[in-house]
């Protein structure tokens, strides 16, 4: 039954980074390169939920709808400034940018919210379900549930609308969409926007689920949603799924068999292994 119930757990913390991870897939994969600011998205994403329950006193779901926001918002900012000045250059300069512009709001977060975690309240206070032994909380089936719906929600505007087929198509080839006539500036700022729309949701689930969030938190789930990319294969969005669920699931094991210490430790093996082991992602 313990063990039952840390994987209950761990599919709880696995659901949060795969949502982080389809943000991350869906950007890499629209954008064509790996964003080092998608940690600062999620950050904002989470005080934007923290302020609708802190402040405005909302519940859960005008929260994830404020977090959505706030990310979705920097997402534009973030094309104008790091991707739509490179787009057509051959260098780096976009990549660069990602990483000054993750300095930058790191450091303006710090300055405006402080640098001490701040406490979300609870959404959906300490009630649980029973099973036995087994107690799984409203929180955790908040989670869960919001994770599927988006996932399933994602799924259908990819393959059965307009927009979808435009956005797989400019994740594919950027000039053979717009030679069919897709606006690939719009398209990407599209993807862009739900990409980072999603994190951002990911941050406010984080924040309810652990009752705090803070200025400095970019770093390490940036890092827990990038291994997960990798683990499922970088444009992956099912792959960027699974590989968040077991690293949920491993990570929560990790600390439950060792320590605490050793939660952000998982990632990094996991990351590690995968790239000498299957550097396309399990898949690809």
């Amino acid at each position: 039954m313990f063990y039952l119930q840390q994987l209950i757990n761990g599919l709880t913390q696995g659901s949060m980074y795969a949502l982080m991870a389809i943000g991350l897939a869906m950007i890499i994969g629209i954008v064509g390169l790996v964003s080092f600011v998608n940690g600062e998205v999620i950050m904002i994403g989470a005080f934007g939920g923290f302020f609708a329950l802190s402040v405005l006193k909302l519940n859960a779901f005008w929260a994830m709808l404020f977090g959505f926001a706030a990310s979705a918002l920097l997402s534009v900012g973030i094309e104008y400034v790091c991707y739509r000045p490179f787009r057509t250059k051959p260098t780096n300069n976009a990549l660069i940018s990602t990483i000054g512009l993750s300095i930058f709001i790191k450091s303006l977060g710090q300055v405006v919210f402080g640098t001490e975690p701040k406490f979300v309240p609870d959404a959906f206070g300490i009630k649980y379900v029973a099973i036995g032994e087994i107690r799984v909380g409203y929180v955790q089936i908040a989670i869960l549930a919001t994770v599927v719906l988006l996932s399933g929600i994602l799924q259908y505007v990819l393959n059965r609308t307009r927009m979808g087929i435009s956005l797989r198509a400019v994740s594919m080839d950027k000039q053979a969409a717009a030679l069919l006539g897709v606006n690939v500036n719009h398209t990407v700022l599209i993807g862009n926007l739900i990409g980072c729309g999603l994190g951002g949701v990911s941050g406010v689930l984080m924040g309810i689920y652990y009752n705090s969030v803070q200025a400095i938190m970019g770093a390490s789930v940036a890092m827990k949603a990038f291994a997960a990319v990798v683990f499922g294969g970088l444009t992956s969005i099912p792959g960027a799924a699974i590989g968040g669920v077991i690293l949920g699931i491993v990570e929560n094991f990790a600390v439950t068999a060792f320590s605490s210490g050793y939660r952000d430790i998982v990632a990094f093996v996991i990351l590690i292994g995968v790239l000498l082991w299957r550097p396309s992602g399990i898949l690809g």
